[in-house]
């Protein structure tokens, strides 16, 4: 199924993170914190202002992203669980450093 966002609003999907410390102990799901990192996997059209005019999101599909622990809407969609959230709501937009040199080339 496909997803589109209204407006300013984006899915991401959670990316999972280790879960072992650096002593080799394996943490259970029930202990675990929810990641707060994620795939942005669609995004709307951009913020409509007063005027009328639709000002474009900032974020496009791809991205990995951070937000807060309590950001966005969770939702199931085809038995996966999504987040539902503003752009504004994320704090950054993660970036390796190999794409970061190619960039300064």
């Amino acid at each position: 199924m496909k997803i589109r966002p209204l407006y300013d609003r984006i899915v991401v999907k959670r990316i999972e993170q280790q879960r072992q410390t650096a002593s080799g102990i394996v943490i259970p799901d029930s202990a675990a914190e929810k990641p707060e990192q994620g795939e942005v996997l669609a995004v709307g059209q951009g913020k409509r202002s007063n005027d009328g005019s639709v000002h474009p999101l900032q974020l496009k599909v791809g991205d990995r992203v951070l937000f807060g622990k309590y950001a966005g809407q969770t939702v199931k969609v085809d038995g996966e669980e999504l987040l539902v959230m503003r752009e504004e709501e994320v704090f950054a937009v993660l970036t390796s450093q190999d794409s970061e040199m190619k960039k300064a080339a």
